[in-house]
């Protein structure tokens, strides 16, 4: 088995949102808003080779929304899926599984694109893995969700007859791959899959939106954007004890500048105790 960490697009949110009731003289310590109290965020996908199998780790934003709407997210192109993948020696061509994290735009985005004006899978010879759950969730919205749940990401992959859905265990964790198992959290949006990836000895999670970056270690930063906050930070105080209890690593999505680290208890809570990129483990 072998990992690879693929950059796409950069985007910016706004501060507040991303750090929820967190007062700004707090959080700014640890990052630096612009001038509009934005930050800038990271789309950093996982690329598992394991065998025949090219597992996708989320897909990013994507490219086929307006040019209004990519206005409103000051996207940084120096990156893009396509550019990653080439680094690495591989064309979405090569992509046997796509593995939806949750349905939001900045995971599900490219997962879809636009071609001769018809929506098609992005990757064509993949399988797009879901959950029902989720599913049911993303295609009839809620009013505070219903802007990150965009239709045409994720509805042309059943038309297409390229998705299938994970099950959903009555408790503990599910498993993917001989070395990949997956915790389902709902505190984001409902239920959302961390996958756990068994490397070199190593436990590495992929924290999508469970825990955004390691900014966001403490328990109680929470963004704006979960629809369950307080269960968010249930979810989060029970994964760090058992991250930190087995010495997981940490993948990143959202961090800009850290993509892995390992934790350690301080007296202030849980932290960072090293940071490190995915290549060198």
């Amino acid at each position: 088995m072998q990992l690879f960490s693929i950059d796409t697009e950069t985007f910016k949110l706004d501060g507040g949102a991303v750090f929820g009731v967190v007062p700004k003289v707090l959080w700014s310590k640890r990052i630096q808003p612009d001038k509009n109290n934005l930050v800038r965020m990271a789309m950093r996908l996982l690329l598992i080779q394991d065998g025949s199998r090219l597992i996708l780790i989320d897909t990013g934003i994507g490219n086929k929304q307006s040019e209004k709407f990519f206005s409103h997210y000051y996207l940084d192109k120096s990156n893009n899926l396509e550019k990653s993948l080439s680094k690495h020696g591989f064309t979405k061509e090569d992509i046997t599984d796509v593995f939806l994290t949750h349905l939001h735009f900045d995971h599900a985005g490219g997962a879809v694109e636009l071609t001769d004006g018809k929506l098609t899978p992005a990757f064509k010879n993949a399988v797009y893995w879901s959950n029902e759950a989720q599913w049911n969730w993303a295609i009839k919205p809620n009013a505070r969700e219903k802007p990150s749940f965009l239709q045409d990401n994720f509805l042309p992959l059943q038309e297409s007859g390229q998705l299938q859905f994970i099950s959903t265990p009555e408790k503990g964790l599910a498993r993917f791959t001989d070395d990949v198992t997956i915790r389902f959290v709902s505190g984001h949006t409902e239920s959302m899959m961390i996958p756990q990836v068994n490397y070199k000895g190593n436990t590495i999670v992929f924290t999508a939106d469970l825990i955004i970056s390691a900014h966001h270690l403490p328990v109680n930063y929470v963004a704006a954007y979960d629809v369950q906050p307080l269960k968010s930070m249930q979810e989060k105080e029970l994964f760090l004890q058992e991250a930190i209890d087995n010495d997981y690593i940490l993948f990143f999505e959202h961090d800009t500048d850290t993509e892995c680290c390992t934790l350690e208890r301080t007296e202030k809570g849980i932290g960072v105790k090293d940071s490190f990129k995915l290549s060198e483990i």
